[in-house]
This record gives structure tokens, sequence and C-alpha cells, in this order.
């Protein structure tokens, strides 16, 4: 297996979330590097992805958690055979809802959030954990874990990562990329539906798709110990093929 992965965190998230996958990927593989990677901090989202690419290192597995993985695939797709393989955690396509992609966060609740970020960001992060951690086994102790780990960064930079949410559509580089992909979705998540696995397969036919039931958005920290299983298998069929 080729020894490198790197996991990009969610929005409004640090390291923190997903460092107990982390270590059990460490543990279980430890052939593996695994290099969790905080999204950009910059106030003009048409540069996120050029700044990913210069510091993220080729020849790796790319994987991310929601926005994380949404990224991780325009990444994917940019490289090529420099991308070893693709792996999204609780990541869809089009974040927002859209007439030709309905399994999705609705367009009128997408834009009522950011609205009320602008006007509140502090409280509107706080809901955002609170979301990301509902219908979780232990949702309250799961919201506290996440606003333990959530990223210190400027207004303008999560405002920027809100704008990504609603204008990345991944569907054709997910196309784009000829290498292995999986893709894990929550059943019980509160942000992006469990249907878009079903959306998902219906568009790309031969990538790896799965639910992991009873689980909330915050699937790598909720579920990390399936998690890792599923990826670590999922990387050593890429390799055997």
């Amino acid at each position: 297996m080729r020894d490198r992965l790197m996991l990009l965190s969610g929005w409004a998230f640090g390291p923190a979330a997903l460092e107990p996958l982390a270590e059990l990927l460490r543990e279980r593989g430890p052939h593996l590097q695994v290099d969790i990677v905080s999204l950009p901090t910059l106030g003009d989202p048409d540069a996120w992805l050029d700044e990913l690419d210069a510091r993220l290192p080729a020849d790796s597995w790319l994987a991310g958690w929601s926005l994380g993985g949404m990224l991780a695939t325009q990444l994917a797709a940019r490289r090529g055979d420099a991308c070893n393989g693709l792996i999204t955690l609780c990541s869809n396509p089009c974040f927002r809802s859209r007439d030709d992609w309905p399994a999705a966060m609705p367009a009128e609740v997408f834009e009522a959030f950011h609205a009320a970020f602008r006007l509140g960001p502090e409280e509107t992060r706080k809901r955002f954990s609170l979301l990301a951690s509902r219908c979780g086994f232990d949702a309250r102790t799961l919201a506290r874990q996440l606003e333990v780990s959530r990223l210190e960064c400027p207004v303008a930079a999560l405002d920027a990562g809100l704008q990504l949410l609603a204008a990345l559509d991944g569907r054709e580089a997910l196309r784009r990329f000829v290498g292995p992909q999986l893709h894990l979705f929550a059943g019980n998540d509160a942000l992006v539906p469990a249907a878009a696995a079903q959306a998902l397969l219906d568009w790309l036919p031969d990538v790896e798709v799965d639910v992991i039931e009873n689980a909330s958005h915050a699937l790598p920290l909720e579920r990390a110990e399936d998690i890792a299983t599923a990826m670590l298998a999922f990387m050593q069929r890429g390799e055997e093929d």
C-alpha cells in the first residue's frame, strides 16, 4: 500500500475532530503516514484549491470530511494519476440542492444558515456543531467534542468556506477521476441526506458507496472504528487492483 494519506477536515473544525480516526488508521496501518489537513484560512474561496494543491504532497491518497471531501474531490480530478485514490466522508457532490440534484440540503435552508452566520458567526457555529451531532448515538457528547475541535480562523475564511459549500459541484470531477473511490455517508445525517448515497451511485455506478446506519454527520468522530476499518480495507483493495 502506498503509504501517505491526506485527511482534510470539515468546515469550521480543526484537526481534533479527525484525530481519533487518524490514530486508529496509524495503529492499524503502521506503514501508513496519516496527515490531518486543516482547510485554508483564506478569504477568497477561489484561492482555496490552489492553496491546497501547493501544500499537499503528490502521490498520496486524498480523503476528506464534508467540505474537506468536496475539496479532495476537486483536487483528485486535477491531479489525476498523481492521486492514489479518493475517500469522502459525509460529503455530497452538491451540498446545496439543485434542480438536477435534489438529494442535498434545501437551498432555502442553506441560504438561511449562511445569512444567520453573517449576522452572528459565533452563535451559528455553535448551532452547526449541534446539527453535525444531531441523531448521533450520544449527540450531546458529540456536540461538546465538536465544539472543542473548532478551528480558530478569520470570519472571512469561514464565510469563504460557506460560499464553496454553496458553489461546488463535484459530479464532473468525480467522473473525471478514474482512480479508486470510496464514499461513506451517515444514515442519520442532518446536513447531508443519506439519499445522496443512492444519487451518487446512480451518477457513477462503478464507485464504492456505503451508508453507515444510525450515525450522524460527525461520522469520523462518532464511528471512527467503523470508518478506519472501511478505509483500510478499501485502500488495500485499491493497491491490489
